[in-house]
């Protein structure tokens, strides 16, 4: 099934252009949780984006997000290089591996935290949120609850 997305010639904005944040220019005082790391590239923070914010998140060696949901964003995420490893569920106690290739999808107000499963090696997403990153945390938890988990 597909959408009808045609518009009239004049609903057509000719006085608009794209809008690059050039490397090095990124927001890096976007919401990061822990040491989990974020900067944004497209978002409301330097472009005229109000319905999607873009960005890339980082998580050093052997290191995780605090406990968070997103509100009532929408998250799609993007394994970028390393190996990640998303918690959640009841007292975090189910997990899903990804590596370098795979995306998820992670729903409005669900609790997670994001791992990096490597202790050498950076983990780096590229993650978009609708309608903004919008991010709550949760009360930490130990590194013991989390199975499998090592700091570097």
């Amino acid at each position: 099934m597909t959408a009808d997305h045609s518009i009239s010639t004049e609903e057509l904005r000719w006085d608009k252009v794209p809008q690059v944040t050039r490397s090095g220019e990124e927001d890096t005082r976007t919401l990061s949780s822990g040491d989990c790391i974020r900067v944004t590239g497209v978002g409301p923070q330097h472009t005229e984006a109000n319905r999607i914010w873009f960005g890339q998140v980082s998580n050093k060696p052997g290191y995780r997000s605090l406990p968070h949901h997103h509100g009532e964003a929408e998250t799609g995420g993007y394994v970028l290089r390393g190996r990640a490893r998303i918690y959640f569920g009841e007292d975090y106690a189910q997990w899903i591996d990804m590596a370098e290739g795979d995306w998820v999808f992670v729903p409005p107000f669900m609790p997670h935290v994001e791992a990096n499963r490597s202790v050498t090696d950076d983990l780096i997403w590229l993650t978009t949120r609708t309608p903004d990153n919008i991010v709550v945390d949760l009360p930490e938890v130990e590194d013991n609850v989390l199975e499998g988990f090592r700091r570097a």
